[in-house]
């Protein structure tokens, strides 16, 4: 499968962490763990609203969270924690939710 982007969730700036964030064309992917490995898989389009926030810390190491809000009752929300460059991400989510409707 290809990414369009991956990255892991980021302490203190550096990608040392078992939780590992990628999106396709149609899905935003969260992997957790190291031993067991624990899948989410959301689809794109039951995304209904995207939101980032940047602690002070978080601007100080480059990093932010993003909280994305689904349609879908088992899973209402997901944050990526940590994410290098989250208003890119952000965007770059956006633009594939609005692909897919």
């Amino acid at each position: 499968m290809e990414y369009i982007w991956k990255d892991r969730k980021r302490h203190l700036g550096l990608p040392l962490s078992f939780t590992r964030y990628a999106l396709s064309e149609d899905r935003l992917f969260l992997s957790v763990g190291f031993f067991s490995i624990k899948d989410e898989e959301i689809l794109l389009y039951r995304i209904r609203d995207i939101s980032t926030s940047r602690s002070l810390w978080q601007r100080i190491f480059g990093v932010g969270t993003i909280t994305v809000v689904f349609s879908d009752k088992t899973m209402p929300n997901l944050v990526l924690k940590n994410v290098k460059d989250p208003v890119f991400v952000k965007e770059l989510i956006h633009r594939q939710v609005e692909e897919m409707k």
